[in-house]
């Protein structure tokens, strides 16, 4: 399946439904469901959140949600329908983002995810994570995570800070 017909765009107030049952489908399966309807609502109005859809034509196939700090950025959560995984989709998702964070002058992305998982592993050290921590029970207090980190900018590079000229 060609993926030059994906496009992606923000998402819209009329997403959240799909992408609650997106994720309660393929993230949080067995898990039980923190990613409601009005929790997606609520990250879709946050001005500090990014929730980011692929589709075709008309049908989602894709999301990611992303909330941008000052320094930090956190990616909460990215599916690929199964009918369109290893096609790039998820690639662009996390590329976008990242080259948003970029902009914003975001030093560092972390997100989570079930430790067991090796396939996201791989995914993501692909894309420039690393492994920072594995944080017991995080899930419900039933499955270990993993937090992944991925450095945007030099750690020796360090914000400009701005001063008026003294007066002489």
């Amino acid at each position: 399946m060609p993926t030059s017909n994906i496009a992606l765009r923000l998402g819209r107030l009329a997403d959240a439904a799909s992408i609650a049952v997106m994720s309660r489908e393929l993230i949080e399966s067995g898990l039980g469901w923190s990613w409601t309807p009005a929790r997606v609502v609520r990250s879709i109005r946050n001005r500090e959140t990014v929730t980011l859809i692929a589709a075709d034509g008309a049908r989602m196939v894709a999301f990611a949600i992303m909330h941008f700090g000052d320094e930090h950025a956190h990616l909460n959560l990215l599916a690929v329908r199964p009918s369109h995984q290893r096609k790039g989709i998820g690639t662009r998702l996390v590329d976008w983002l990242t080259e948003s964070a970029r902009v914003a002058g975001v030093a560092s992305i972390s997100l989570e995810m079930r430790a067991a998982n090796d396939g996201a592993r791989r995914f993501y050290r692909a894309l420039g994570f690393d492994d920072d921590a594995f944080i017991p029970g995080y899930y419900r207090g039933r499955e270990m995570a993993l937090r992944m980190t991925r450095e945007l900018r030099p750690a020796n590079l360090q914000p400009v800070q701005w001063s008026m000229p003294k007066k002489s």
